[in-house]
């Protein structure tokens, strides 16, 4: 007979596994029934985990004189302390069998370390989160400042999830570096981060850099070693000359470098492919909208009036959370570089708000302080849940309203449009939209070019397309001069 001193070894030791397990079988009426062991043993010879008998002991929350106490009791009181056997075993495999597949899930997700540093380039930086996390990889991005709240090169601050520090011991199946400067020389001094990134190399998993990074921060390590590579023009003479191609994407034996923000999309892309494969990699150019046909156009424009002012352009972009992140950052990282003077404004109640793929953006300001000044160009970024948002926000249906009786110009890329549609907008107008809302916009309406410009009004499909959406609207203020200018600088080719 099994006594109470030797039960947790009777678990594993006494009854064979059996091959199915029952979790809804009837508690026993005896303690020293052995139907309540069966169904746990055979969880515990299904799984990787420490051996049931140790669990048992280790956890059961009852000293062994208590537990003879209480046995002693039970003939007189009758009390079921076997069903409480039971359901304490049944928890605990329970607990045992959901973090065996909790780990099981991770596994099938890919690991990616996104640094970040004062004066990063945020378009890439950007691009890269989204694009990753959008592919299924778990991206951490990390600041290798002492705060984690970064101001990019551009302007826009960003706020990392962790502390460099906290992902020293950590294994990343990708470590990709964005360019920019300084940032790329804050990340070249980042101690924590070079010792991440060489162990990276050292044991062949994937690390891969863009724009200033590949020739400011690898190079200094010694990780462009026998790899060929590429990096931003401006940069180009410190690569190795026998190494360095002139090309907008490199892939060198686990070493991925780029150009610059301009080919950060195709830079990501590549990444998801070497990440989860080529069907992967197609599905994400054609969510990017970079599989456009050779027929679609670039750019159309209808109506054509001035946009030129005699002062430095005012751009308003309200946010909300659940903003298309990707297309908030590029539109106010290339119409800044173009020294427009843009106010990024926040319809939340704080400056903070969290991109539609988790990317938490601070605001310039709040949208009720912004709308208290004059703009000459209002635009919607997309992103279904926050154009919801901005939908319902009083604020903005105010602006947009004021901004058109004004006769001054207002925009809108991605699934935004859908907000003019219903706030009458779009009337005899010319416009694009997503691919995926589209069908909202009256058929009379609608162009399927990337951009779309009809007198005051400028619309874009989005992701891919925000660069040339951001440059149509530079050519419209500035010209075509100034626009094929800051095109360079992005590593973009521009067409008028």
């Amino acid at each position: 007979m099994t006594t109470p001193q030797n039960l947790s070894a009777a678990v594993i030791h006494r009854w064979p596994p059996l091959s199915t397990c029952n979790f809804n079988s009837k508690p026993p009426k005896t303690l020293f029934s052995t139907s309540h062991l069966r169904p746990a043993t055979a969880v515990a010879s299904t799984i990787e985990i420490a051996p049931l008998d140790t669990v048992v002991s280790d956890s059961l929350p009852l000293k062994k004189t208590f537990f003879v106490k209480n046995c002693d009791e039970f003939e007189d009181k009758k009390l079921k302390f076997g069903h409480f056997v039971h359901n304490y075993l049944i928890v605990t495999i329970r607990a045992l069998i959901l973090s065996q597949v909790t780990r099981i899930e991770k596994a099938d997700k890919e690991d990616v370390l996104i640094p970040i540093g004062l004066g990063t380039e945020e378009m890439e930086a950007v691009i890269m989160v989204n694009v990753l996390r959008q592919a299924g990889a778990d991206v951490v991005l990390a600041s290798v400042e002492r705060q984690l709240e970064v101001k990019l090169s551009g302007g826009t601050t960003l706020v990392a999830d962790v502390s460099i520090s906290e992902c020293s011991h950590q294994i990343y199946d990708l470590v990709a570096l964005p360019g920019g400067m300084p940032g790329s020389v804050r990340l070249r001094d980042c101690k924590t981060l070079e010792a991440i990134t060489k162990k990276q190399a050292e044991e062949n998993r994937l690390y891969g850099a863009i724009c200033a990074a590949p020739a400011v921060t690898l190079l200094p390590w010694g990780l462009l070693k026998r790899k060929t590579s590429t990096c931003h023009p401006a940069f180009f003479h410190q690569l190795p000359s026998f190494r360095a191609i002139k090309t907008n994407l490199q892939v060198s034996e686990g070493l991925t470098t780029s150009r610059g923000p301009g080919t950060c999309f195709q830079f990501s892309v590549s990444l998801v492919e070497q990440l989860f494969g080529e069907s992967a990699s197609t599905k994400m150019g054609k969510f990017l909208l970079m599989d456009t046909d050779d027929e679609v156009s670039r750019k159309e424009e209808f109506n054509e009036v001035e946009w030129a002012v005699d002062h430095t352009p005012r751009v308003l972009i309200p946010v909300a959370n659940g903003s298309e992140d990707i297309e908030v950052v590029t539109v106010v990282d290339i119409l800044r570089r173009a020294k427009l003077d843009v106010t990024v404004a926040s319809v939340e109640k704080t400056l903070s708000v969290v991109g539609s793929h988790g990317i938490k953006i601070v605001a310039d300001k709040s949208l009720k302080n912004a709308a208290e000044s004059i703009y000459d160009l209002i635009i919607l970024p997309g992103g279904n849940s926050g154009v919801e948002r901005l939908q319902k926000s009083r604020i903005v249906k105010r602006l947009l309203k004021e901004q058109v009786s004004n006769e001054r110009k207002y925009g809108a890329i991605c699934s935004s449009p859908s907000i003019f549609q219903k706030q009458g907008l779009l009337q005899n107008k010319k416009a694009t939209a997503h691919p995926s809302v589209v069908s909202m916009l009256d058929s009379n309406t609608t162009v399927g070019s990337q951009v779309v410009v009809d007198g005051r009004l400028i619309t874009c499909r989005g992701l891919s397309s925000a660069p040339e959406f951001a440059l149509a609207i530079i050519a419209k203020f500035f010209g075509h001069g100034r626009a094929k200018s800051v095109a360079t600088g992005l590593v973009y080719e521009y067409t008028k």
